[in-house]
């Protein structure tokens, strides 16, 4: 649903202004960790568990969303 909007974005400001992407994508990231949050209930209260769970996804399927295929990817962890 989303990444038809995150590959525009990637496309247009990519090509001028690519650092500025990192600012936008940082939150959307965020929102990815919050979502695990609250769909599994061992995430719930560990923010640094969230980000290496949603890192190790992020590794073991890069074509997930448009801003990994960039290299914009959470940290992978343990």
């Amino acid at each position: 649903m989303y990444n038809p909007i995150i590959r525009g974005w990637i496309n247009y400001y990519g090509s001028y202004y690519k650092s500025a992407l990192y600012r936008v994508f940082y939150p959307l990231s965020r929102s990815l960790m919050r979502w695990a949050m609250r769909k599994y209930k061992k995430l719930k209260p560990h923010v640094q568990s969230a980000a290496y769970w949603l890192g190790r996804i992020a590794k073991s399927e890069p074509n997930l969303f448009a801003h990994w295929q960039m290299g914009m990817r959470p940290t992978a962890g343990q």
